[in-house]
């Protein structure tokens, strides 16, 4: 295959996926890392495409995208970190609630075809996971916002409620030593809360510029929560070593 044809077809995976690893597509078209590497710096130089670490991710023009967009494209590489940290912990035949946000997208991303059955409110998430054989899929209906493309509202609680799962990993807008986990929006919050209920462990995925934030709506305490997968670059401000000395079970590498 020629370089014009690789890069033609990379790009093409960064339409249809909107992110792209090189870990992915070196064994996708049959060469190594450090060829994907080179190609994906050259589609950089021409301005199709924006390198992150491992990877890349699609350029949009900012009036097109919706503020769900927005988000996954915020700290990109500190988001794909933390899911591959956080990808460590589901082992075959685990049964895991996944939530509808950016940061857990990243990690659905890259879950690899295993025996799992995974429960989620997000249409990303389904559309993510649905090529993937051995992953028994569930999702929850409910009123669809459609600028997190995820459902929400009492159905949503209601069908939650009927599950269990040993694992759940969510998100959140903001976490602080005395508001514990807060969102933005209170539908948001609210499955959240469900999902932590029906959960024996608990992880939330939390990028460094969530940390120390109050926002609208609280999710849970501190205490409530088993987990924090958080990003190397979180601890600049000493907040880490607060959350831990408030008990709080922190993983960052």
């Amino acid at each position: 295959m020629s370089v014009h044809d690789r890069k033609r077809k990379i790009l093409l995976q960064l339409k249809q996926h909107g992110i792209i690893r090189i870990a992915e597509l070196s064994p996708l078209f049959g060469v190594s890392d450090e060829t994907i590497r080179k190609d994906l710096d050259l589609l950089s130089q021409e301005g199709k495409l924006q390198r992150t670490h491992g990877g890349a991710i699609s350029i949009s023009e900012p009036h097109s995208l919706t503020p769900h967009l927005e988000r996954e494209f915020t700290n990109v590489e500190h988001k794909i970190a933390i899911a591959e940290m956080a990808l460590k912990h589901i082992q075959p035949h685990d049964t895991i609630a996944i939530d509808g946000s950016t940061s857990v997208f990243y990690l659905a991303k890259i879950i690899p075809d295993i025996p799992l059955t995974i429960l989620t409110n997000s249409m990303k998430v389904v559309f993510e996971l649905s090529n993937r054989e051995n992953i028994n899929l569930i999702t929850v209906g409910g009123n669809l916002l459609r600028k997190s493309y995820s459902f929400h509202g009492a159905l949503t609680e209601r069908i939650l409620k009927e599950y269990h799962v040993n694992k759940a990993f969510l998100s959140c807008t903001g976490l602080h030593i005395e508001r514990g986990f807060s969102d933005s929006n209170e539908a948001h919050a609210s499955v959240k809360q469900r999902m932590i209920e029906i959960a024996d462990l608990v992880y939330f995925l939390v990028d460094s510029s969530k940390l120390g934030v109050k926002d609208l709506v609280q999710i849970a305490p501190i205490s409530d929560i088993d987990y924090v997968i958080t990003d190397g670059q979180a601890d600049t401000a000493g907040y880490i070593s607060k959350l831990r000395e408030a008990q709080l079970e922190i993983i960052d590498q």
